[in-house]
């Protein structure tokens, strides 16, 4: 048990600030908090979990694919702090942990500018643990399913290396990111820092950017609009769909676990479902008229996705308690109170 812990288990008073210890001494329960990417999808959802916990929060993004308005709620509250940086250069705070989230995410985006996206996956992240370095901090990296490409292993553990493409178009985000998980590993081991490794499987849930690429948003705002859904491939590719507050579940219980455990962690729900299975969901729940359009499916895209979380379970005593149809119908309600033009796609290729 860490020392922290060993204080707390002698506590006299406590309180949600901190703790009156036997002999006399405060220890502080608030925790100096950085969250990069911390406008966006997860970021922005994260950010208010740890804020409504008491930490003190500092949410830092360039708003590439994020919002303002996804942490506009949060700006009145004395305990949260936004700051628009780019973790490529360099970013001087005095924090206790770190949740970098910072990177686009969906192959439009990050396929834009293909040398910025593995510079924030190289640059930036060498850049957080230099910080944590020096603060000895924890240090979080949302690390991706992309990590194991199109794979061979089906459904997919930690251990499995991945069959990824190194010079395809979608490699400046699969291979950045293993590029920092190798990068987290190695200050690991050379600097004995306390470091977690999330390899996170499909999310959804309300706040995604109608204009994000997800597949979930997509046929989301299509099936609102009337639209026919459009469908890359066959539609026989599968994935696996987590809903947000599972994730973010997720993130925080492997910050808060022992040192020991570093990870990768797969954070992911293994509810396998067909892209086209998906599609017909969609229609069902919002009760749409759009019927199912196919065209070609892009270079490098998986055929299959779907988590192993036996590691999740065992060292997180985590799973998803979101079923697929309910966490649907939240997000399709959330898309029907937002104003979509409102929205800009922040790449022409959405």
């Amino acid at each position: 048990m860490s020392n922290y812990g060993q204080v707390l288990n002698k506590l006299d008073v406590w309180s949600p600030h901190g703790a009156l210890v036997g002999d006399g001494r405060f220890v502080s329960q608030v925790k100096r908090i950085v969250v990069t990417g911390g406008a966006g999808f997860l970021g922005s959802h994260l950010c208010e979990r740890l804020v409504g916990e008491g930490h003190d929060v500092i949410c830092v993004d360039n708003f590439f694919t994020s919002q303002k308005s996804n942490v506009a709620h949060l700006l009145g509250q004395a305990n949260f702090e936004l700051i628009r940086h780019d973790i490529v250069h360099p970013l001087w705070l005095e924090v206790d942990e770190i949740y970098n989230l910072a990177c686009p995410a969906s192959p439009g985006h990050y396929q834009y500018n293909p040398v910025k996206t593995m510079k924030t996956s190289v640059i930036g992240v060498i850049n957080l643990l230099g910080m944590a370095k020096r603060c000895n901090a924890k240090v979080f990296q949302a690390s991706t399913s992309e990590v194991y490409g199109d794979p061979e292993v089906h459904p997919q553990p930690e251990s499995y290396r991945g069959s990824v493409n190194p010079i395809g178009v979608r490699a400046c985000y699969d291979e950045g990111k293993r590029a920092a998980e190798t990068l987290f590993m190695d200050y690991y081991r050379m600097h004995k820092m306390k470091i977690r490794i999330c390899r996170i499987f499909n999310t959804y849930g309300p706040r995604m950017h109608p204009f994000d690429g997800r597949v979930v948003s997509n046929f989301i705002r299509q099936a609102l609009a009337g639209d026919d859904i459009t469908i890359f491939g066959d539609g026989l590719q599968t994935r696996s769909f987590c809903y947000r507050d599972d994730l973010v579940e997720g993130f925080i219980r492997l910050m808060n676990a022992p040192d020991e455990v570093t990870g990768p962690i797969n954070i992911g729900n293994p509810g396998e479902y067909t892209i086209k299975q998906l599609a017909e969901m969609v229609i069902e729940v919002k009760g749409s008229p759009s019927k199912l359009v196919y065209e070609q499916l892009p270079a490098d895209d998986k055929t299959r996705g779907q988590p192993d979380i036996s590691l999740a379970k065992k060292h997180l005593d985590w799973g998803p308690a979101v079923q697929l149809r309910e966490g649907l119908q939240k997000t399709i309600d959330w898309f029907k109170t937002i104003d979509i033009d409102q929205y800009r796609p922040p790449t022409p290729n959405y």
